[in-house]
């Protein structure tokens, strides 16, 4: 309820007065429309008991829903101030900033709305939960949207194509990100158990190929792309904020590192996992 109230409250000041237009402001709007329409779902269901209704497993969907909302309203309340906050008033006028703040702060506590509902239906020693609980089944999250910010950089002018280092690690985002979701996918679905393989094997082993590829793409696409011999150590001058290649390498180059300690995490704590249940056993 905390949520579709804060979310309902963002929608409603970004309708009245406070505004946004090009790709950001639109990307924010989908953010807050998305979340509260699914939110909305989902406390329909829960309420009236539908939920048993549905073919996927329940538990499992509303925790990932809840870790993805998380991250998207954090991405949102950082965009939106920063491309349509500023201290002096705008030609609107000072009314305009004023819901600006308003709304940048309701989607700010909204984060911390989603981000309360992770914690709580996280996984806890000596209670049996989701996949999608633990902290392997949230990092899988998490690395999927980190993916999707990498293929937006990439999608802004980020030449990659410029050498075939470089469209490799294209290719490792790609590979890692769809194996991702089909691994999210099952488990939302409720149909790990008709593989014909250990699922939990089948993730280990692949979250141990994602370290190898990510590792590989961390050394490659800053060699690419910083080195004097094949592109630019500093950022050009003459480069438009919001428009530089550069700036696109750089940001590629952070969340590459970044997914990878978090494929790293991962593993480690899959292993532990698996470690723990052996010697129960």
């Amino acid at each position: 309820m905390c949520q579709l109230l804060l979310g309902c409250t963002t929608m409603a000041l970004v309708a009245h007065s406070a505004g946004f237009s090009a790709t950001y402001g639109t990307y924010c709007m989908f953010v807050w429309c998305f979340c509260f329409a699914v939110t909305l779902v989902i406390f329909t269901l829960d309420v009236t008991r539908l939920h048993g209704c549905m073919p996927i497993s329940w538990d499992n969907f509303t925790v990932a829903f809840a870790m993805l909302a998380t991250l998207m309203y954090v991405t949102a309340s950082v965009v939106y101030p920063v491309y349509f906050l500023r201290s002096e008033c705008p030609s609107e006028g000072c009314e305009v900033r004023n819901y600006r703040i308003a709304v940048t702060v309701c989607s700010s506590v909204c984060c911390f709305a989603y981000g309360a509902e992770v914690f709580i239906t996280r996984a806890k020693p000596g209670h049996v939960v989701g996949y999608m609980a633990t902290v392997s089944g949230l990092l899988k999250v998490v690395q999927a949207f980190i993916a999707c910010i990498i293929f937006g950089a990439l999608a802004n002018d980020s030449e990659y194509n410029r050498h075939i280092p470089t469209q490799y690690c294209v290719v490792v985002y790609s590979l890692c990100f769809a194996v991702t979701v089909v691994v999210v996918a099952l488990t939302v679905s409720g149909r790990t158990s008709s593989l014909r393989f250990p699922f939990d094997r089948f993730v280990v082993i692949y979250t141990f190929l994602a370290v190898l590829l990510y590792l590989s793409a961390a050394v490659v696409w800053p060699i690419f792309s910083f080195d004097k011999k094949y592109g630019t150590p500093g950022r050009p001058e003459d480069c438009p904020r919001g428009k530089c290649p550069w700036d696109s390498k750089l940001v590629i180059a952070v969340f590459t590192a970044a997914n990878l300690v978090l494929y790293f995490t991962d593993l480690v704590y899959s292993q532990r996992i698996r470690f723990v249940s052996h010697s129960s056993a």
